[in-house]
C-alpha cells in the first residue's frame, strides 16, 4: 500500500506549517496510521531555514501535549512539487506562491478549502496574541481531524482517495 504524502505550507514555516505538522502527526500516531502517511512542513520562503518552530507555536502545541520543538523550518523544493500527493497551503498569497514555484502542479490546495470546506486563509499569528496562536491551533486542530477523517481510517479506502487528491 502506497503512504499519502502530504506536506504543509506557510510562509516562514514557523508557525502555522509546523502547527499543521504536528497536530497531524499526533493525530495519525494516536490513530495507529504512522505507516500510512509521510508528513512535512515548509515554507514558500527561506527567511528562517534551519530555525525552530516559533516559540509561541512550540509553547501552543505543547500546551495540548504536542511537541513540534524538534522541527526544524525549510524552504519548500522543486522536488517537493512531485514528491508530495497533496501540499496544502495555509492562505492565498501562499497558493499564488507555490503556482508561480511549479505553474502545473495539480496537488496545491488551499488547507481550508480541502481540511475545512471553508475557503478561508488561516491567518498568520506572528505578529498577534497568544490567543492569536490559540485560536490558529483550533482552526488547524479541526481541520487536521477532517483531513484524517477524509482520507479514510481503512486501509482499502486510502488507494482511490489518495488518486483523487492529485
Amino acid at each position: 500500500m502506497k503512504r499519502i504524502s502530504i506536506l504543509f505550507v506557510c510562509m516562514g514555516n514557523i508557525c502555522r506549517s509546523p502547527l499543521a505538522e504536528g497536530i497531524f502527526s499526533h493525530l495519525v500516531d494516536a490513530a495507529g496510521l504512522a505507516d500510512c502517511f509521510e508528513i512535512d512542513s515548509a515554507g514558500t520562503s527561506g527567511w528562517h531555514e534551519g530555525e525552530h518552530p516559533d516559540r509561541r507555536s512550540i509553547a501552543t502545541a505543547r500546551g495540548h501535549g504536542i511537541d513540534i520543538s524538534r522541527q526544524r523550518a525549510r524552504r519548500i523544493t522543486t522536488e517537493d512539487f512531485s514528491h508530495f500527493d497533496l501540499i496544502l497551503a495555509m492562505d492565498r498569497a501562499n497558493i499564488a506562491e507555490l503556482h508561480r514555484m511549479h505553474p502545473e502542479a495539480t496537488n496545491i490546495r488551499l488547507f481550508s478549502e480541502f481540511a475545512l470546506e471553508s475557503g478561508e486563509d488561516i491567518p498568520d499569528p506572528y505578529y498577534g496574541s497568544r490567543d492569536e496562536f490559540e485560536l490558529v491551533y483550533a482552526r488547524l486542530f479541526t481541520g487536521c481531524r477532517k483531513l484524517l477523517d477524509a482520507l479514510g481510517t481503512d486501509n482499502a479506502s486510502w488507494s482511490g482517495k489518495t488518486s483523487s487528491v492529485r
